[in-house]
């Protein structure tokens, strides 16, 4: 079974018998860095904690991604993890409190890479505490699939400030 890198480790989708956790591995997949003045368009924007807020903003960061040629065959992956993103932000950090805000920054690079950053007001959680979605409990649960979708559809996953900011990045 394939691995997929979360947080900078594998979550491999094989769960240990007896605890029903996840198994983890070390990554196999090297960090890219992205080089500041390789970055062609940048836009940060914050954002009420209103789920209606998310579409109009994931619509228009799409749209611009589309303009400069950014996203390619890869627009569907990085427009599903982005409104995960922002609906985990919403939901989760800010308690669907429309007086909270979330902070949102796309950069897209000269080679057609992106990277979006999305930090909440929230107290953060713990990623490895996540249940995983592919152990037989979880399949039929109506909830906790963001953060696996997310996983699947960017090369590569980060969470900093202790939980409340998460860097998506598809080369």
């Amino acid at each position: 079974m394939a691995a997929t890198i979360i947080w900078g480790i594998a979550w491999s989708g094989v769960c240990d018998q007896r605890s029903r956790k996840p198994k983890v591995t070390l990554p196999t997949k090297p960090s890219r860095q992205f080089e500041a003045e390789s970055l062609e368009r940048r836009l940060s924007a914050v954002i009420a904690a209103d789920a209606d807020a998310i579409a109009l903003f994931a619509d228009q960061v799409m749209s611009l991604l589309r303009e400069q040629g950014a996203t390619r065959e890869n627009d569907f992956n990085i427009e599903i993890a982005l409104r995960e993103a922002l609906a985990n932000a919403v939901l989760h950090g800010c308690k669907s409190d429309p007086s909270k805000r979330v902070e949102c920054t796309v950069a897209s690079e000269a080679g057609g890479g992106v990277l979006i950053i999305v930090r909440d007001p929230g107290s953060g959680f713990d990623p490895l505490k996540v249940p995983s979605p592919l152990v037989a409990e979880n399949i039929l649960s109506d909830h906790g699939r963001g953060i696996f979708l997310m996983n699947m559809l960017m090369d590569e996953i980060r969470w900093e400030r202790g939980g409340t900011e998460i860097h998506l990045r598809k080369r």
